[in-house]
């Protein structure tokens, strides 16, 4: 489904999205229909008519940059806040006049690190467990922890495991009660490799057996790499939905990236990502290739270690957010 109507998208082709069953049937896993939240008696927006459905079995991206709206729209799903209007269901259940049926399919990671340091792990897993009436659940506890990397602090009171590892406990509690609908915001912000590579293996494990995952990232590389589908959001308003493939596709298909000390020609400023030594251009043929690399020599610009590539979700990103692209 793409945006509604009223705010017709920057990429607006069909989306088929993650390899299920679309015969099958039955609510999508997460339906946002015509959501707004406003704030200050109504001269701040957060959120503009936002809509669109995330099937069964996705792993779906929500991306957007700092104040898109991106985190006030999972506080109105996680029940936190409430919308100025429109709807936001849970496989069918409304997450206002249904909220205990929906908030039990629901397991949501976030950006905060909130525990309680008066528990170890395992009886933080089990206090949460009985938060959603769970009983007898230490195997999956032990299949949790052990799958997170926590199996050696178990007995360890929270107040003593480092930042990487509360977040870890952070994602299991998401994780015990066994929800269908999982939703991942910022889980690897300020995290360790080791973490993020843990982590997107066991999401990865629980998406191919039929788990539905929203992610929030501002690891583009991650969205790229894990999504089926992505929308992007630019203050509060839905600018691109589409599989990630469609995405990509869409954009220049070739990246210049090279290293130099000198300053680039005024020509090529506009368009030039700078990191740094390191550069990066965009360029859609082989023609423009040819006339990037000419006007360096011209110029007489150092550079090192030239790179040719494809560009990548990043680049789309930049794209849609300075509206570059139509």
């Amino acid at each position: 489904m793409l945006a509604s109507p009223q705010q017709q998208p920057v990429v607006s082709r069909a989306s088929t999205g993650a390899p299920v069953d679309a015969s099958a049937g039955g609510p999508p896993a997460l339906r946002f229909s015509h959501v707004s939240k406003t704030y200050r008696a109504g001269q701040v927006k957060a959120l503009d008519d936002v809509s669109f459905d995330i099937r069964p079995g996705e792993f779906f991206g929500l991306l957007g940059p700092n104040g898109a709206g991106k985190t006030s729209l999972i506080s109105i799903l996680a029940g936190l806040s409430r919308a100025s209007g429109g709807q936001v269901s849970v496989l069918g259940h409304d997450v206002v006049d249904d909220y205990a049926n929906a908030r039990k399919k629901l397991g949501i990671v976030p950006q905060e690190l909130v525990f309680d340091p008066f528990f170890s792990v395992r009886e933080t897993l089990r206090i949460q467990s009985g938060y959603f009436g769970v009983r007898n659940n230490d195997d999956w506890i032990d299949e949790l922890l052990l799958n997170l990397g926590l199996a050696d602090k178990a007995h360890a009171n929270m107040r003593q495991l480092s930042g990487g590892m509360k977040r870890r406990v952070l994602v299991a509690q998401a994780l015990v009660h066994r929800p269908p609908v999982i939703v991942l915001d910022e889980p690897t912000a300020g995290v360790d490799v080791e973490l993020r590579q843990t982590l997107w293996q066991f999401i990865a494990r629980l998406n191919r057996e039929g788990h539905t995952v929203l992610l929030t990232t501002h690891y583009l590389e991650e969205a790229e790499a894990l999504c089926h589908r992505i929308a992007m959001l630019k203050q509060g308003r839905v600018v691109a939905l589409d599989r990630t493939s469609e995405l990509l596709a869409g954009t220049a298909s070739t990246m210049l990236q090279f290293k130099t000390d000198a300053a680039l020609p005024l020509s090529l400023v506009e368009n030039a990502r700078v990191t740094g030594r390191v550069v990066q251009l965009t360029a859609h043929d082989a023609l423009e290739v040819e006339r990037i690399l000419a006007t360096l020599r011209e110029a007489a610009v150092p550079i090192e270690d030239l790179e040719i590539g494809r560009a990548n979700l990043e680049d789309v990103f930049i794209e849609i957010m300075q509206g570059s692209r139509a």
